[in-house]
């Protein structure tokens, strides 16, 4: 006798009593239910986690368009001498796709009776739009004429701060600095500088966009009194993910001491790692409905059984082994489950694309980063919960399969 007969036979055994109509409807609904929950289940877990696979993304997008890849400091944030030797080094470092300047320091930026703390960031806009993204999402057009034209130096202002402050392209602002300040007769007086607002952009990040304010290295030398030199230089790299690893030896390159790098990856290590912890934390929670599912499978097994105790005990007096009759309720139970995983798989795929496509989800800046949040499924997490699904339901099918097996076929058919 081959493998596949007595395999071939189980299969139809199990098909026959899944499509029986002959039996109590109560088993019936309960075997539905139990397709349900899985289905639930896995519908739940795919769209939850490709939502917060599109958070995590677009988190990291949003980071490493406004904030370099790497940035090359020096050792107790001394000016760093940004002539045409260190810039050379630098891009010809492997992996180094652009590098700028800038000059970066906390001020106030005063109008009206509004006062608002402000970080300024000066760049060089021959060379920064290259490293990041920022310049792109400023209006209006013609921007940057305004921002290197007039009597008084020019500054784009993030979009949130913008509408606090009540200002718009055109408008005047004061900007005061306590950096280098100068101690007089009447205390400390702080640096002041009249700006005109060329314009406003919008990172996508609240963070950014409600703090942060740009303007031209030259201007924010004369701010923040730098004789020379500038805070520090970003650098843009055609792999984002290997940012420590090129941060450091680009570090090395130079001389650490007194040059050191950050990377986004480090200085946004504790939201990755809470956007971790979250996501395996929501993965066991959801599921538990899939466990709910399995409680489900084994119960209505334990009814087929109880069913079928005539039918078992026939076959077992025909010489039917024990492997056998178990492999026919292993069968059903997969099948069960085999059925909810695939439209689970169907149902939470097709919800996550409409939800991309057609229902962007909206949420609070101030709170969660970004306001939009786009559905980003993955594969290696649809093969996850299909695997997690499928073990489930095989483990739910081992106790009641195997005391079928066991049942004394004379015990079984003696009453009948």
């Amino acid at each position: 006798m081959t493998v596949s007969r007595p395999l071939s036979y189980q299969l139809f055994i199990a098909q026959r009593y899944l499509r029986s109509r002959r039996g109590p409807r109560i088993i019936s609904l309960v075997t539905a239910i139990a397709v349900g929950g899985v289905v639930v289940g896995v519908a739940a877990l795919i769209i939850v986690l490709a939502v917060m696979n599109g958070f995590e993304q677009e988190v990291k997008t949003r980071i490493t368009g406004t904030n370099a890849h790497v940035i090359l400091l020096k050792h107790a944030n001394e000016p760093i001498e940004a002539d045409e030797s260190l810039m050379g080094k630098i891009r010809e470092t492997p992996h180094v796709v652009a590098a700028a300047p800038f000059i970066l320091g906390k001020a106030m930026v005063l109008t009206g009776d509004e006062t608002e703390g402000l970080i300024i960031r000066g760049v060089d806009l021959s060379v920064e739009r290259n490293v990041t993204e920022i310049l792109a999402s400023a209006k209006p057009d013609g921007w940057e004429a305004l921002l290197t034209s007039g009597e008084t130096p020019g500054i784009l202002l993030g979009k949130e701060i913008a509408l606090r402050l009540g200002v718009m392209a055109g408008d005047r602002v004061t900007v005061a600095s306590f950096e280098n300040a100068r101690l007089g007769a009447m205390g400390i007086t702080p640096r002041l500088r009249k700006y005109h607002v060329a314009g406003t952009f919008e990172s996508g990040m609240y963070e950014f966009d409600s703090a942060l304010g740009l303007t031209t290295l030259e201007a924010a030398r004369d701010l923040f009194d730098l004789k020379a030199g500038v805070t520090g230089v970003a650098i843009r790299l055609d792999d984002m993910n290997a940012a420590p690893e090129i941060g450091s030896r680009l570090a090395e390159r130079l001389g650490s001491p007194p040059y050191r790098a950050n990377d986004w990856i480090e200085l946004n290590r504790n939201l990755f790692s809470w956007m971790a912890t979250e996501k395996m934390v929501m993965f066991i929670i959801l599921a538990l409905i899939i466990l709910v599912a399995a409680f489900n499978i084994a119960s209505t097994l334990i009814m087929r059984v109880m069913e079928k105790t005539r039918e078992i005990g026939i076959l077992k007096s025909m010489g039917a082994a024990r492997r056998s009759i178990m492999g026919i309720f292993v069968v059903e139970g997969m099948t069960i489950g085999v059925i909810g995983t695939a439209v689970g798989l169907v149902i939470g795929l097709g919800v996550s694309i409409l939800l991309d496509r057609y229902y962007p989800l909206q949420l609070p800046g101030d709170v969660y980063f970004i306001e939009t949040l786009p559905v980003r499924v993955e594969a290696l997490d649809v093969v996850r919960v299909t695997l997690a699904a499928l073990a489930v339901s095989l483990a739910a099918t081992l106790y009641p399969s195997w005391h079928a097996s066991r049942l004394d076929p004379v015990e079984a058919i003696r009453y009948e």
